[in-house]
């Protein structure tokens, strides 16, 4: 059982929480995410990354969007009320050192996970350049924190309403074209994003991680629901990730599993607002 501390409506359909839960809050590296349930009967069990944590206070912070019936009920929730089931540090931390110059690129509800890496990649001593896309400005999440942490900060917005009018891609080729080239590059954010950031940087031979956020029920790799294929290997994102090397992700393969089960997420949807589909 954790009790909600406070909510946060960041855009349209974006929320961010504050969960109480102290252990987790202590034990939490970057990187590393959650899963809740808000019905414990029934319930839909979702991953949600940390995206900060404050031991004093004995919580955690998750943003989310609402994208199904379970992010929907989980909006509805407010300041008191408790969530069932949350379970975590899941996954394995972000592997943290001092690279030299990094570029950590989030494309819209993705700079929320990208956001402790960050702290924590600035915090070793790197160089930390951040780039940040969404669709409009609407959509742009967490600009002051990000940019507290960055040397540079680059935000591109599809339509030009804010930033760059452009793909976060062409900032980062403009990155990998500089001398020196960035030592390291991590991407979170939409599947097809990430794995055009792995094809902008493979070119210049630059080390790529990309986090992996797919459907998962237990956590623990038993379900098998989140399994992708690394290399010439079968990875389970829940136990194994959620970070892997971007250069390896068969991102065709994870993209076509992530949208074998739109139609099932879109009757939960339906029946959640009680009309048929």
């Amino acid at each position: 059982m954790s009790k909600i501390l406070f909510k946060e409506q960041l855009s349209e359909s974006v929320y961010k929480m504050k969960l109480e839960a102290p252990l987790i809050a202590e034990e939490r590296s970057a990187g590393q995410f959650i899963i809740l349930q808000i019905d414990e009967e029934l319930g839909e069990r979702i991953p949600l990354t940390i995206a900060d944590a404050d031991a004093v206070e004995g919580s955690i912070t998750i943003i989310f969007q609402v994208v199904g019936a379970t992010t929907e009920l989980l909006a509805q929730l407010n300041e008191g009320d408790d969530i069932p089931v949350l379970v975590g540090p899941l996954g394995t931390p972000t592997h943290i050192k001092n690279y030299g110059k990094v570029v950590c690129v989030g494309g819209g509800i993705g700079v929320a996970p990208l956001h402790p890496i960050a702290q924590a990649l600035k915090a070793a001593g790197n160089e930390v350049v951040i780039i940040m896309g969404a669709r409009n400005k609407d959509l742009i999440i967490m600009e002051t924190e990000m940019r507290n942490i960055a040397d540079e900060l680059i935000i591109c917005t599809d339509d030009g309403s804010y930033g760059r009018k452009d793909l976060v891609t062409a900032p980062l080729k403009e990155l990998c074209e500089r001398s020196p080239k960035p030592d390291y590059v991590i991407a979170i954010g939409p599947p097809i994003m990430m794995k055009f950031c792995a094809e902008t940087t493979r070119p210049y031979e630059v080390h790529t991680e990309v986090s992996l956020n797919t459907i998962m029920v237990d956590g623990t790799g038993m379900c098998g629901g989140c399994r992708v294929n690394v290399g010439k290997e079968v990875k389970f994102v829940c136990v194994h990730g959620p970070e892997f090397d971007a250069h390896l992700v068969d991102f065709d393969n994870m993209m076509a599993r992530l949208n074998s089960y739109k139609d099932i997420e879109h009757e939960h949807t339906c029946r959640l607002h009680g009309h048929a589909h």
